[in-house]
């Protein structure tokens, strides 16, 4: 059962699917699965990732607190590869690397000096330098995140001080496999600090200096005199073709470069592409959705389109239904319950607990009913061949209407659903 899924949600929606449609799920160990075996050995199976990943920090524990590395590796150093005397392996180890480590003096110079990250970055792609990924260098790689540590600028493993577990990652449910992973701050009493003097790269003076000037820039762009006040944990606007639009040179994002224009991200953070014009963002969107005004009108692009369109108008249409259906299921659920509590009562069961157990689903009714009184009720579901009827629809009208009129320019159209008939002729 464990090749089907480990989480105990996902196992016992499974079996129930296939309960539903008169498959049964056999395996050599268990034999026929019932309940008890989506029960039972759904939450050993849970259990055992858990114990997993708490022996994989447990090891990592370890090795931080020997000086190793816990896992992955930083810019200006590299994996040390040797084995012991018995010709395993030895983890963790690793060494200084001389060519980044200049890269990373270069940057912190730079950087107390008065530059911003985004000219050091400039400047380090102007000389072919390769950033961490191997890519270009952009401002985010080295101004990072502060509180979280990362960052050419924030790393304090160059002074010789490793830090593990400063945050942890979680996935949201609801996304499952697909979404990616939220990484959320552990307490300043849970990490773990450890001195690696051997891998120091910077000596303090120089660190002290570009923290002193990060602290200047804080308080140069604050408004309110609030810490949490760096401009990406600020909410951006989105505008219509947000993230949609890309450099026809680089292949890079086009993004807001001032009040009303976009152009190439690349261009203006890293330096790596030449493509330094731009449009105003309304000009763009007319531009665009005149396009599709005009190519849309082609019967096999409109069809997909429609599809696309019901397909998700359809799931929106749906979440919004089965979340009022489950409320309204909650809600007898919750009747059946407190009739059932209400009959222990009457038979001397122990008053005051029931009677707690009572207020909570009363209070959790009530809930539900708000909700129900304040949502709306979502409209009927597209009908999946929405194209075809449309389509047939125009055909018919245009067929049984073909009476035309003059117009005072001379030309002539149908009166029939007059659009359609105007562009089509």
């Amino acid at each position: 059962m464990d090749r089907l899924s480990r989480d105990q949600e996902d196992i016992a929606g499974l079996f129930k699917r296939m309960a539903y449609s008169d498959v049964k799920i056999v395996t050599l160990s268990e034999g026929e699965v019932t309940h008890l075996h989506v029960g039972l050995k759904g939450t050993m199976n849970a259990l055992f990732l858990k114990d997993l990943a708490d022996k994989t920090r447990r090891g990592q524990r370890g090795r931080v607190e020997l000086g190793k590395s816990g896992g992955g590796n930083a810019y200006g150093y590299d994996v040390v590869k040797k084995f012991d005397g018995n010709g395993e392996p030895v983890r963790g180890d690793r060494t200084i690397n001389e060519v980044q480590a200049e890269v990373i003096h270069r940057i912190f110079r730079d950087y107390a000096a008065g530059k911003s990250a985004k000219r050091i970055a400039f400047e380090l792609n102007k000389d072919g330098i390769a950033a961490p990924g191997g890519g270009g260098w952009g401002f985010s790689t080295i101004n990072g995140n502060p509180k979280r540590g990362n960052g050419i600028l924030n790393n304090e493993m160059y002074v010789g001080k490793l830090i593990w577990n400063r945050q942890r990652f979680r996935k949201d449910p609801d996304t499952g496999k697909t979404g990616k992973r939220q990484a959320r701050m552990n307490p300043e009493s849970e990490w773990i600090t450890q001195d690696v003097p051997e891998l120091r790269i910077l000596d303090d003076d120089l660190w002290h200096s570009v923290k002193e000037r990060q602290r200047a820039v804080k308080r140069n762009h604050s408004d309110d005199g609030e810490t949490e006040n760096h401009f990406r944990e600020r909410r951006r606007p989105k505008y219509l073709f947000s993230g949609l639009t890309k450099c026809g040179c680089c292949g890079g994002g086009y993004s807001m470069i001032s009040a009303d224009l976009v152009g190439c991200s690349t261009a203006r953070n890293k330096g790596t592409c030449d493509n330094r014009k731009n449009i105003r963002r309304d000009h763009l969107e007319a531009r665009v959705l005149n396009a599709l005004r005009h190519h849309l009108m082609d019967p096999a692009l409109f069809k997909e389109f429609c599809g696309e369109f019901t397909r998700e108008m359809n799931r929106l249409r749906m979440e919004g239904r089965s979340s009022i259906d489950a409320a309204e299921a909650e809600i007898k659920k919750i009747d059946r319950e407190l009739d059932t509590l209400l009959n222990l009562i009457l038979k001397g069961g122990a008053a005051e607990r029931l009677n707690e157990k009572m207020v909570a689903l009363e209070r959790r009714q009530k809930e539900l009913k708000t909700f129900l009184q304040e949502a709306e009720e979502p409209p009927p579901l597209l009908h999946p061949n929405l194209a075809h009827h449309t389509t047939a629809s125009k055909s018919t009208s245009c067929t049984r209407r073909s009476r035309r009129i003059p117009r005072p320019s001379g030309w002539w159209r149908p009166t029939c659903c007059a659009r359609w008939c105007a562009r089509s002729s």
